[in-house]
C-alpha cells in the first residue's frame, strides 16, 4: 500500500496542476512521517518527486510550498523542499521569486547540506543530465584516444612515479570516492593520494609516471588484451563524470536525484584537488584552471570493461601533489573490495 501511495505522489508531481503540486508534496511527507518506507525507498521516492516536480510544473505552482520557514531540516517535508530547489537550479528555473530565494536562505543558515550550491548552473556544470548520441561512457581504448589526446609516455615519469609516497587520507578518499559509493557501483571505487619529493614536469604527468604508483586497479595482468593509456582531460569532463555517477547510478545500485549528484559530484571534486570544504565553488572553479587532469585506462583484473570504467589522475599547481580515482561497474556480478 505504501508503494502504491509512493506512486501515485509520483504521478501527481508529474501531472500539471497547482492542486496536484500540493497533494504530492502532503503526500510524500506523510509517507515519509509513517516510517512505512526503509530510507533508501524514502529517499529514492523524495527524490523522484522533487525531480518531477521541477520538470513538469510551472513554477508560479510550485512557490507556494515555500510561504512557510522551516524550522529545521530533519522533517521530511523541508527535505522535499530542499531537493526541489536543486532541481529546479539544475534546470535554470524558480530565479528571481522572493519566497524560493527566502526559503533558500534559511536553509544555508540551519546547515542543509544542498543550501550551499548555488542557485544557478554554473558553467563548469553544463553538461549535467546532457546525453549527446555516441558520446556514452568510455570503455575500449580506441574511444579514448578519439576523445581525448593522449599523454605521452616518458622516461621522467616512470622515474617520478617510482619517488612517490603514499598520503594516506582516509576522510578526503570517502569524499572523493562518494559519487560511485552513493549511486552502488558494483565494485568500491579506490581513491588514492601521493607526494613527490621534487615538482613533477607536467610533460611527465602521463601513464608511466600512473603506471608506478602502487595502486590496486592496476594490478593483474588481466582478461582483456590492451596496453594501459593516458589522456589530457579538463576539469568539467571529470565534474560530469562524477555527477553522472550519482545520478544515474550503478547498474545494480539506485540513482541520487539531481540535486544530491550534484552535491557528490562538488564533495569528490573538492577532495581530488584537496580544498577545504569552505572554499566557494567560484574559487574552486578557479583553481581547477591551474591543475592538470588525466583519464587513464587499464587492462587488469580490477576493471571489468563492462559498462563503465572511468578513472582519473590529477596533479596540483605545485606538481608534487596526486590524486587518482578510479572506478568499475557490471552488470555481471556485484562484488565489494
Amino acid at each position: 500500500m505504501t508503494r502504491t501511495v509512493g506512486r501515485i505522489a509520483e504521478t501527481l508531481a508529474d501531472t500539471r496542476s497547482r492542486d496536484c503540486v500540493t497533494f504530492a508534496a502532503d503526500l510524500v511527507a506523510r509517507l515519509l512521517l509513517d516510517g512505512g518506507m526503509s530510507p533508501g525507498e524514502g529517499d529514492r521516492l523524495l527524490r523522484s518527486v522533487a525531480a518531477k516536480l521541477a520538470r513538469s510544473q510551472y513554477p508560479r505552482d510550485i512557490e507556494p510550498l515555500f510561504a512557510e520557514w522551516p524550522d529545521g531540516v530533519s522533517d521530511p517535508a523541508v527535505e522535499l523542499r530542499a531537493c526541489l530547489l536543486g532541481e529546479l537550479a539544475l534546470i535554470g528555473s524558480g530565479g528571481g521569486r522572493r519566497s524560493l530565494e527566502t526559503y533558500a536562505d534559511r536553509l544555508r543558515e540551519l546547515g542543509h547540506p544542498l543550501a550551499r550550491l548555488p542557485r544557478t548552473r554554473l558553467d563548469i556544470e553544463h553538461r549535467f543530465g546532457v546525453r549527446i548520441r555516441g558520446l556514452g561512457s568510455v570503455k575500449t581504448a580506441q574511444q579514448l584516444r578519439s576523445r581525448f589526446p593522449e599523454a605521452p609516455s616518458t622516461d621522467g615519469g616512470a622515474v617520478a612515479g617510482r619517488g612517490a609516497r603514499d598520503a594516506q587520507d582516509d576522510g578526503r578518499a570517502n569524499a572523493a570516492a562518494r559519487p560511485f559509493r552513493a549511486g552502488g557501483w558494483a565494485r568500491g571505487p579506490e581513491a588514492r593520494f601521493f607526494t613527490l619529493p621534487s615538482p613533477l614536469s607536467p610533460d611527465d604527468f602521463g601513464i608511466s609516471f600512473i603506471k608506478q604508483l602502487p595502486l590496486r586497479c592496476l594490478t593483474g595482468e588481466g582478461n582483456r588484451r590492451g596496453n594501459a593509456l593516458a589522456c589530457a582531460t579538463t576539469s568539467d569532463d571529470v565534474l560530469n563524470e562524477l555527477f553522472t555517477a550519482s545520478y544515474v547510478g550503478g547498474v545494480n545500485g539506485q540513482g541520487q536525484g539531481g540535486a544530491y549528484a550534484r552535491l557528490h559530484a562538488w564533495e569528490s571534486f573538492y577532495a581530488l584537488m584537496g580544498l577545504p570544504t569552505g572554499v566557494p565553488l567560484l574559487e574552486a572553479v578557479r583553481c581547477a584552471a591551474d591543475h592538470r587532469w588525466l583519464r587513464f585506462m587499464a587492462f587488469t583484473d580490477w576493471f571489468h570493461h563492462d559498462t563503465s570504467d572511468p578513472a582519473f589522475a590529477v596533479l596540483d599547481p605545485t606538481w608534487t601533489r596526486v590524486a587518482v580515482l578510479a572506478a568499475t561497474d557490471t552488470d555481471v556480478h556485484r562484488e565489494v573490495g
